[in-house]
């Protein structure tokens, strides 16, 4: 085709192309319908239907990082972009690159107020880094290239643009080649020295975040605490961490306020690296805040939009640490298999015997999740993604874009059952892509996290009508049977046996498999 025969539409999608983004997480509507055209007759484009808006844009979260490069999501007009912003929330604050591309009435129908009508760009502006129109069918592909620039501006944002249908079907498109991608900002250097003076003994943080938390990166990180005597810690919930044993292990500052507070105390000095200084989740009576102690230096060395590698390679050489060994390399650790009936601390030891070379864990396990990170340390050397955004439905949605990122290597997803059921949709496109990812769904019946949290901000004696606003029965949910309805093999267990061979069993199978765990 010639750009004079070339439709918006087509061009939007050679471009996408030109620009690397060869995955579109789709939910179409009529307004988008050239598009889907477009995927159709061009070659290159793997589009993937979800059923739900959310399980698209949390899927293009997953897929960012693991790969580092955006997916595209198709959404239909203001509604279909509403239902996603959750998990583009938790994608922002992940740092990760996505490329809206959402569709829009004809210029010429928008002054009807037709039913669907709404102002699409003011609902994308608060979970956007980049928002933008496409006025005219000669720029679309111009405006695709500037997208996908501000998408992979460090570490990662979200571009949204807006394709008017009449925009999309009107020929005259043209392709916009390669764009420039932008280099991550310079760290701080003015602050070098101050970080190197920071850094001398076990009364010094090196809290860190990002890519900061790559496996070269922490083996690096590791030779500073080696050299100062600083200790090494990472944010509560990171974009992506490289664990398991040969690895340098770096402890998250815990969720729970009082234990941060604990964890911190000792600190005089706190040097960020790719982290934020700690904060708490929310505010609760008569508790701080701010999470460090009050009289702690905090130096911002390196934001998580700076060059992370060249600021722990400057670092590292700063301090004299280039020669020394890391420290906090785990050994491997294989657990005793437990026997008989589950509780949380047998779960942990079970995953971590579980999880497979270079696996892939999704974690949204909140409450039941809180003791995984000591006891998976030594397992087989694997990947972790938290949700960042604390958003929930956000597990089974990234399971699928790491899984399609990555399908040489098996996914794990780590869910409590309130959590899924936000976005439970997501198992029919598991199964229809054939994707290795074996979900485990904590099953205690219950926003399990929210009871805690009554007493947490000062509710006492909370009745029953409380209660049963944060329990998940009358009916009880059936993961089996939703799991076998969108074709996804199941299984139900109550016991460390059954769950050792049910996650062997699953783990083994190459396809998308649900373990449902009553606890």
């Amino acid at each position: 085709m010639t750009d004079e025969t070339m439709n918006g539409a087509e061009s939007l999608v050679k471009t996408l192309l030109s620009n690397g983004v060869e995955v579109c997480f789709t939910n179409p509507g009529t307004s988008e319908m050239h598009f889907v055209a477009a995927l159709d007759h061009i070659a290159g484009m793997r589009s993937i239907l979800a059923l739900h808006e959310n399980v698209a844009t949390g899927a293009a979260d997953g897929y960012y990082r693991m790969t580092g490069k955006p997916a595209s999501t198709l959404l239909h007009l203001g509604p279909g972009l509403a239902n996603g912003l959750s998990n583009l929330h938790n994608a922002k604050k992940a740092g990760s690159g996505v490329v809206n591309i959402v569709g829009e009435h004809a210029s010429t129908h928008i002054e009807l107020d037709a039913p669907l009508t709404s102002d699409i760009e003011g609902i994308a502006r608060p979970v956007s880094h980049w928002v933008h129109t496409s006025k005219s069918v000669a720029t679309v592909g111009e405006d695709a290239a500037r997208a996908v620039q501000a998408a992979m501006t460090a570490p990662g944002q979200i571009a949204t643009l807006m394709l008017p249908s009449d925009t999309a079907w009107n020929e005259g498109g043209v392709a916009a080649p390669a764009a420039t991608l932008p280099a991550p900002a310079p760290f701080n250097e003015d602050a070098l020295e101050a970080a190197v003076s920071a850094l001398a003994g076990p009364d010094t943080l090196l809290l860190l975040g990002g890519r900061a938390l790559t496996e070269a990166n922490l083996a690096i990180a590791g030779r500073i605490a080696a050299k100062t005597g600083c200790a090494i810690l990472s944010e509560w919930s990171n974009t992506r961490l490289e664990r398991g044993a040969g690895r340098v292990f770096v402890g998250r500052v815990p969720y729970p306020i009082d234990a941060a507070l604990k964890v911190l105390e000792p600190f005089k000095r706190v040097v960020l690296l790719g982290a934020r200084a700690p904060i708490g989740f929310f505010a609760y009576p008569d508790k701080p805040a701010i999470l460090t102690r009050e009289d702690a230096d905090i130096i911002t060395f390196a934001p998580a939009g700076s060059d992370l590698d060249a600021a722990l390679a400057a670092l590292c050489d700063a301090t004299g640490a280039t020669q020394t060994p890391p420290a906090h390399v785990v050994e491997p650790a294989q657990r005793d298999s437990p026997k008989g009936p589950l509780s949380l601390e047998h779960l942990a030891t079970l995953i971590s015997r579980a999880i497979p070379q270079d696996g892939i864990i999704v974690d949204e396990s909140i409450t039941s999740g809180r003791a995984f990170s000591p006891a998976t340390k030594g397992a087989a050397p694997h990947t972790w993604l938290n949700n960042c955004g604390g958003s929930i439905g956000y597990g089974m949605p990234a399971a699928i874009g790491a899984a399609v990122a990555c399908p040489d290597r098996k996914v794990m997803c780590l869910t409590g059952d309130g959590s899924a059921m936000y976005t439970n949709q997501a198992l029919w496109t598991m199964a229809r892509e054939n994707l290795d990812v074996t979900v485990l769904i904590f099953a205690n019946r219950s926003y399990q996290i929210l009871r805690g949290e009554l007493t947490n901000v000062g509710v006492q004696n909370a009745g029953p009508r409380a209660m049963d606003m944060l329990t998940l029965d009358r009916p009880t949910l059936d993961w089996v049977q939703m799991s076998h309805s969108m074709g996804v093999t199941a299984q139900r267990v109550s016991t460390c046996e059954d769950l050792e061979a049910a996650l062997e069993e699953g783990l083994s199978s190459g396809k998308a498999n649900l373990i449902e765990i009553v606890l």
